[in-house]
């Protein structure tokens, strides 16, 4: 996965409030096995912390000068990409919303960007107050994307993925897919607290990762409107097995075996290892959102 070095970064895209102090009541997960199985809900993906139960509060953070600065300074081109993790996600998120307001364009309608908010520990939200235990996560009440850059490890070590830039990318681009779903209208189809293998929850989920297929066939040929030439321009047959080792290593089937010892479809939410490398490949390997419809 490579960058073109001379690219410039657009790090409004990015918001680091990292090392923000965030005030409010702390963000809380019942105990017992309900509290065990939310927190596991949280990591899976996408997940807000409205769906966790978590503290209700609205703080929003307010990134500060320094954390400003820091990536606004060190982020600046794709070599800085190519070198840093949060440079990484910076350019991954300039590329995933190019090529998706191309997509609308093209598709006649209007593609609403939205930002990442870099956090550590603890961040407030429109959706409430999190931690980090809830992992990545897309909140519709102020359409921004959070995320702590120590998932990714935890993405290899607890999950057992291989990890690689292109699993971070995935991670990037899943959540991406649910700002898509957002405004086209169907994340809220996984709001009704219905759970199982065929649930809503499961469909909508398994769309984010065709999504995030979608945007992985077109990323090396999406023109950075600034340059004329693509952000991202190198993307390996490594890379994507990188981002499919991913997406199953956060399959319900493969989360619950590891945490619980048990498979228990009836409460998925996020669909099986098999279902979320399935549907990632079909985006990836058409190119065509409109063959991403997990609800039919």
């Amino acid at each position: 996965m490579q960058f073109d070095d001379d690219a410039d970064l657009d790090t409004s895209e990015v918001q680091d409030v990292r090392g923000s102090r965030i005030p409010g009541g702390r963000a809380t997960v019942g105990g017992g096995v309900a509290g065990l199985i939310a927190l596991l809900l949280g990591l899976f993906f996408g997940v807000g912390p409205d769906q966790l139960g978590l503290s209700s509060g609205n703080d929003e953070p307010a990134a500060t000068a320094s954390s400003l600065a820091q990536v606004q300074q060190t982020c600046r081109t794709g070599q800085d990409a190519n070198a840093k993790d949060d440079c990484r996600v910076v350019a991954v998120v300039n590329s995933v919303q190019t090529y998706w307001t191309q997509e609308f364009t093209r598709r006649s309608g209007t593609y609403t960007r939205s930002p990442t908010v870099f956090f550590s520990s603890r961040v407030g939200t429109a959706c409430g107050t999190a931690t980090s235990a809830v992992g990545p996560f897309y909140c519709p009440g102020d359409r921004k994307v959070y995320l702590d850059l120590g998932f990714f490890d935890e993405l290899r070590t607890k999950f057992g993925s291989s990890g690689g830039p292109f699993a971070q990318a995935y991670v990037v681009a899943h959540e991406y897919g649910h700002h898509v779903q957002d405004l086209m209208g169907t994340l809220g189809r996984a709001q009704d607290g219905v759970t199982g293998a065929n649930s809503d929850s499961v469909k909508v989920e398994l769309q984010a990762d065709c999504y995030a297929g979608v945007w992985a066939h077109h990323a090396t040929t999406t023109k950075n409107p600034s340059t004329g030439r693509p952000l991202l321009t190198s993307l390996t047959d490594a890379d994507i097995r990188d981002g499919m080792d991913a997406a199953a290593a956060v399959g319900d089937d493969r989360i619950q075996e590891r945490f619980q010892g048990q498979v228990t479809p009836e409460t998925w939410t996020h669909g099986s290892a098999g279902q979320r490398q399935q549907w990632f490949h079909q985006g990836y390997s058409t190119g065509d959102m409109a063959r991403c419809n997990t609800f039919r």
